[in-house]
């Protein structure tokens, strides 16, 4: 029964994370569908923007014509007639010249719509859509990522279960022989001499060799369940930090690359519009002021959060995974200590090596992505929406067809698709590698506490025993508490040390080194003299100092000739 409860809540312990991750999963579906919801309505917007101008292009052409033709009409009537000095005369013909310049700048205004603004508006929709597909490739490789830590955790999660059950299964068959060991004794007791003393001592040596294979099945068992275990905190670690780093920066990332240069380019049309429409209307001055703080609005990071806002719970950062220990298992940290404690420090020195590579290319890549982006905002930022200059007020001799130093609008659409392309090449390898620094930083931190915590307990363990190899920490700690020994010996200057206290070399180095010197080859050393611990002393406190034995700059170079 009790077996069959264990494994009940060995059940819904996974029963619990497969209804999370299945949550996840319908989260991360349900964002590409707001993006692609995203996507419908912009291209829309863009529509029917591009449909307002075409048309607005007709009735202002159509509105030009026919201030052309009333110009023209009464100019021809004022020809006729006999020209005066009066004032009425003169309104009269400010009138017919303010209306002819109104049929220019209607109809400048008429040519932009129709043509630079709705051009320009068809290549944003073409990009949108470009920008959007490419977008979503990288959300769904991110998700992919995501997707795979949750799953490395969870084959974590179930071996750590299937090891802690062995576990439980081998202390329970231990407790079992011990018992049976027990009763044999009694009844061994009660046995006369003879053949049956014989019987008992064959019977006893049978136990004994039980005993011996019980107790190295729960030791062999122990071992594989503290191994398990650490994988699954350390991959436990590796998946929150995926999650934080998913919805807390790349889903912006990913909104900023689906809007890259959307905005730009809308704000290019609108400013274009209203250059010409200023020039056009200026008696309609509070009105286009009212859309100039409009389009001077247009913000892409405003819009991104303002996404992010209405679609809440689609967007919010998941609760975290919760440690899930195995019934009666009472560790939920990394441990550092007895066989794995090794394994652990070669663990986290290659760790913390392979971080440092990798934070340094990140880094790089993040400068390359910065260049990438100014270059490609200010291809975009080209100079189609600028309004057409006026010709009546230009002189005759700069109105020759003379060549124009910019560049085709081809060959800048070519230039802008590469630099897109090469800009979406960094912002994966970006993404990746800020994703791959977070959690390995987490796998970092978790491990470098652990290895602290596990050298500051060996060191309280060594300074308890008392034996002739901590003479130095004795005869400090009668002077002082150990706290104080250790600030003083383990997280110092060895330079300021030595000057301080006028030793050549700190007692506990050479205390440490002499012990060693003297039992460090004996096979047969009692077990009073742990060779291990004094070991372990040494390496902490060179591992303390704050200036390093061996400087920062030639951790690589030592590094180098390890690996040599």
């Amino acid at each position: 029964m009790a077996s069959h409860g264990k494994l009940k809540k060995e059940k819904g312990s996974l029963a619990e994370y497969e209804t999370q991750i299945k949550e996840v999963r319908s989260q991360l579906s349900e964002q590409l569908k707001v993006l692609d919801a995203q996507l419908e309505q912009k291209t829309q917007q863009l529509q029917d923007l591009s449909d307002y101008l075409r048309r607005r292009g007709e009735i202002e052409a159509e509105y030009a014509r026919s201030l052309e033709k009333l110009s023209e009409r009464f100019t021809l009537k004022t020809k006729k007639k006999e020209q005066t000095d009066l004032s009425v005369s003169q309104c009269w013909t400010e009138l017919l010249n303010q209306t002819r310049q109104d049929s220019r700048d209607h109809s400048s205004l008429s040519e932009i719509c129709s043509g630079t603004l709705t051009q320009r508006l068809s290549h944003c929709m073409e990009d949108t859509h470009r920008l959007a597909k490419k977008s979503k490739e990288v959300g769904l490789q991110m998700q992919d990522e995501l997707l795979k830590v949750t799953a490395e955790l969870q084959t974590a999660l179930k071996t750590y279960h299937q090891y802690h059950t062995e576990c439980l299964a081998a202390e329970g068959k231990l407790k079992e022989a011990t018992r049976l060991e027990e009763r044999h004794t009694g009844k061994s007791a009660d046995l006369g001499l003879g053949q049956a003393a014989g019987q008992r001592r064959s019977s006893v040596k049978k136990m004994e060799r039980l005993m011996e294979k019980r107790q190295g099945k729960v030791q062999e068992t122990q071992l594989k369940c503290t191994k398990a275990r650490n994988d699954y905190l350390l991959n436990l670690a590796a998946a929150n930090a995926a999650m934080n780093k998913y919805y807390l920066e790349d889903i912006c990332t990913m909104i900023d690359c689906t809007d890259l240069g959307y905005h730009l380019s809308v704000t290019r049309v609108m400013r274009g519009y209203l250059s010409n429409r200023s020039r056009a209307m200026q008696n309609l001055k509070n009105g286009l002021q009212q859309l100039e703080g409009a389009v001077s609005g247009l913000d892409q990071n405003q819009d991104r959060d303002a996404l992010l806002q209405a679609h809440n719970v689609t967007f919010c950062l998941p609760f975290r995974f919760q440690h899930q220990p195995h019934e009666g298992d009472q560790v939920c940290e990394v441990s550092a200590d007895c066989q794995v404690r090794y394994e652990m420090d070669t663990r986290f020195q290659q760790l913390q090596s392979r971080l440092a590579a990798v934070t340094l290319e990140t880094e790089e890549v993040s400068k390359t992505l910065k260049a990438t982006l100014t270059a490609l905002l200010e291809n975009i930022s080209d100079d189609d929406c600028i309004p057409i200059p006026d010709i009546s007020t230009l002189p005759l001799e700069s109105m020759g067809d003379g060549p124009s130093t910019k560049p085709s609008l081809a060959k800048r659409r070519a230039n802008q698709q590469e630099t897109e392309t090469y800009y979406f090449t960094k912002v994966k390898e970006y993404l990746s590698g800020s994703s791959l620094i977070s959690k390995l930083q987490a796998k970092h931190d978790l491990l470098k506490e652990a290895i602290q915590k596990g050298r500051r307990k060996r060191f309280d363990v060594l300074c308890q025993k008392g034996s002739k190899y901590t003479e130095t920490a004795v005869r400090v700690r009668k002077a002082r508490p150990c706290s104080q020994y250790i600030h003083k010996l383990f997280t110092g200057d060895m330079l300021s040390f030595i000057q301080s206290s006028g030793q050549q070399i700190p007692l506990v180095v050479e205390s440490c080194i002499r012990f060693i010197n003297l039992h460090g080859e004996d096979p047969l050393t009692d077990s009073e003299c742990d060779i291990d611990s004094v070991a372990g002393v040494l390496k902490l406190y060179f591992r303390g100092l704050t200036k390093p034995l061996f400087p920062e700059e030639s951790f690589s170079q030592l590094m180098e000739c390890v690996r040599k």
